[in-house]
């Protein structure tokens, strides 16, 4: 498995979206808590009810966010120790486009389908 088959070129141009990504997950998480704290506590029992959805809904929003943010700080480890745009399942170089579209992914398109295809199974 030898770094050579992913060009430094897409590292670095994954590198620049990866870190663009976290800093635009680090300002909505931001600005969505700055949002709910400036909420008034006060209110009829309509209001506090609508501040309870809301809060539910950062809530919803911050773990999601959260999952990608470890994702993408994953992808910046794999950049650094080497292993990066290799395909865990098949230990494969991982596909250019889908490197650009998606730079956290940790599968090739065949590497999914095979862990797809596994977890279906398993499901069961």
């Amino acid at each position: 498995m030898a770094q050579t088959q992913v060009s430094e070129k897409l590292i670095s141009e994954c590198r620049q979206k990866l870190v663009q990504a976290k800093a635009e997950i680090l300002n909505r998480v931001k600005e969505a808590r700055l949002n709910l704290d400036n909420d008034d506590k006060g209110g009829d029992e309509a209001d506090q009810t609508v501040r309870v959805l809301a809060e539910a809904e950062f809530l919803n929003m911050h773990e999601r966010l959260r999952g990608q943010l470890f994702e993408i700080e994953s992808a910046l480890g794999r950049i650094e120790n080497g292993s990066f745009g290799f395909c865990e399942e098949t230990e494969e170089p991982i596909e250019a486009e889908r490197l650009r579209a998606i730079p956290w992914t940790r599968l090739s398109i065949e590497g999914a389908e095979i862990r797809e295809s596994v977890n279906k199974r398993y499901a069961r």
